[in-house]
C-alpha cells in the first residue's frame, strides 16, 4: 500500500512538473486572435489523475520500463494540455521529445510497434492539419497524437482519440463557440492518459 501511495505522488509531481513548464513557455506569448479561447488548465484535477493513473499502474504490476513510459506520456500530457488551454500552443518540446524517446527504446529493442502505431495514428491527423492548414486541426495535435500512438498502440490509440475528437466537438457546439478553432490536445490528452494502464498491458 504504501509503494502505490508512493507511485501515485511521483506520478502526480510529475503532473506538477509539467503544468509549471507548459506554464512559463507560455508565459510570453499571447494566444492568436484567431486561435482557440484561452482558458485555465484545471491544475488540481490534472494532478489528481496522473496521481491515480500512477497508483493504478503500480498496483496492477507495471514494470519499471512501463512505469518510465507511463512517466514521459504523463508529462508530455499535462504540458501539452496546459500550453494549448493557455495559449493555444502544443509545442514541439512536449511532443517530439518524449516521442524520440520511447522511438529510440523501439529501435534499440528492435520493437518496431511503437513505430507502427506512431505512424498509423499520425496519418489521419496529419491529413486534417494538411487540409485544414492547422486551422482546424494543428501540427502540434499531430505529433502529440503520434505519441500516444506510440504509447496505446493503434488500435486502442485510434478508438480512444476518435472518441477524443467527438467529445471535443460536441462540448465545442455545446459551449457557443463554433466560430473558433477548438483546442484540441487537452480532450487528447484527457483520453489517452485515462486509456494509459491499458495501453501499456497490450
Amino acid at each position: 500500500m504504501i509503494s502505490i501511495a508512493v507511485a501515485a505522488i511521483f506520478f502526480g509531481s510529475i503532473a506538477v512538473i509539467a503544468m509549471q513548464i507548459g506554464r512559463a513557455y507560455c508565459a510570453n506569448i499571447l494566444p492568436a486572435d484567431d486561435g482557440p479561447a484561452p482558458g485555465t488548465p484545471p491544475y488540481a484535477p490534472l494532478a489528481v489523475g496522473c496521481a491515480v493513473v500512477g497508483g493504478l499502474l503500480f498496483a496492477s504490476g507495471a514494470t519499471p520500463l512501463q512505469l518510465g513510459i507511463a512517466a514521459i506520456v504523463e508529462f508530455a500530457l499535462v504540458a501539452c494540455w496546459c500550453s494549448d488551454t493557455i495559449c493555444g500552443i502544443v509545442p514541439d518540446l512536449f511532443t517530439l521529445a518524449p516521442l524520440a524517446a520511447l522511438l529510440l527504446f523501439s529501435f534499440a529493442q528492435r520493437n518496431w510497434g511503437m513505430v507502427i502505431s506512431a505512424t498509423i495514428a499520425f496519418a489521419p491527423f496529419a491529413a486534417a492539419a494538411l487540409v485544414s492548414r492547422g486551422y482546424g486541426m494543428g501540427w502540434g495535435d499531430a505529433k502529440l497524437v503520434a505519441l500516444c500512438g506510440a504509447a496505446l498502440g493503434a488500435p486502442l490509440a485510434l478508438f480512444t482519440l476518435a472518441l477524443a475528437c467527438a467529445a471535443a466537438v460536441v462540448v465545442h457546439r455545446l459551449a457557443g463557440a463554433s466560430g473558433r478553432p477548438i483546442a484540441f490536445a487537452p480532450y487528447i490528452a484527457a483520453a489517452a492518459g485515462i486509456a494509459l494502464p491499458l495501453g501499456l498491458a497490450h
